[in-house]
């Protein structure tokens, strides 16, 4: 009887233990298999586009036209060979009728060029804080501008950086905020980028675009030298955009200048200095 009943233990031992190797396999296989399809997301998630020029053929008519418009000011015009604006406006991927902002305006440069890309069927919101004394040459400019025929689509905005809804615009409706040649500036007047960097985020639609160049320091420089070079690190920016939310998705060589040193301000290179030009998105 006893032989019997040993039996029967030992039997439901058994299939106990082989049942428990089973699921354990079973569930080592299904590790293994969806770890081939992490790995794809991680990757796809970290994967960063590195852009050449792109060929003048491909850079759509639209953005051509808007360039090359007669009314654009002779200024604008002069600044075109060393920022390139066909190959940047390409880069980020400006269309007609796409909501966009312009963030330190300056004298409108940027909202000018994006106003007209953007046309009569897409909105500019382009943003001041108060000016400097020695920079109320730039206000004059920038308010004139946005009196010009053809700035209808522009939305003047006269706060700094830290005020409450910065931005006068829904949650997500933005297709794309720029800033630059200014990030760095932001730390010149005591600004906070992480307030700056999630009301954009706010701001913008999932896959909008935040539009970022700026001049770069030597590696390791960090923030050392926004006020003195008017430089600031590439990695520093993009670790402090990141925290916000975006990803780091493109890049552009079009503003580089491996001959700059990065040891001078920009204005005594003539406007040649070594310039990062970084696509961040929100997921």
């Amino acid at each position: 009887m006893n032989s019997v009943i040993d039996m029967k233990e030992n039997l439901r031992r058994t299939l106990k233990v082989r049942s428990a190797t089973a699921l354990a396999a079973l569930a080592m296989f299904a590790l293994m298999a969806a770890a081939p399809n992490r790995a794809r997301a991680a990757s796809g998630r970290a994967k960063i586009i590195h852009e050449s020029a792109i060929p003048a053929a491909k850079i759509p008519a639209y953005l051509t036209a808007a360039i090359d418009s007669p009314d654009r000011p002779a200024a604008d015009r002069a600044l075109d060979e060393s920022r390139k604006p066909a190959q940047t406006m390409a880069f980020f991927g400006v269309k007609p009728g796409m909501r966009v902002a312009d963030l330190w305006a300056g004298g409108g440069y940027t909202t000018e060029l994006l106003a007209r890309i953007v046309g009569p069927s897409g909105k500019v919101y382009s943003q001041n804080g108060p000016f400097p004394e020695k920079f109320k040459k730039n206000e004059t400019l920038w308010q004139s501008r946005l009196k010009e025929p053809g700035m209808s689509n522009v939305v003047e905005i006269k706060k700094p950086f830290g005020a409450p809804e910065l931005l006068p615009v829904a949650p997500g409706s933005l297709d794309a905020v720029f800033i630059n040649l200014n990030y760095h500036d932001l730390f010149n007047i005591g600004a906070d980028p992480a307030t700056l960097n999630a009301t954009v985020f706010k701001a913008l639609k999932p896959g909008g675009i935040y539009a970022i160049v700026d001049n770069s320091a030597k590696p390791g420089a960090g923030v050392s030298e926004t006020k003195t070079l008017h430089r600031i690190g590439e990695a520093t920016l993009v670790k402090q955009v990141e925290a916000a939310g975006f990803r780091l998705a493109a890049t552009s060589n079009v503003l580089r200048n491996p001959k700059d040193p990065r040891t001078e301000p920009f204005w005594k290179m003539n406007h040649t200095q070594d310039r990062f030009v970084l696509k961040f998105v929100k997921p």
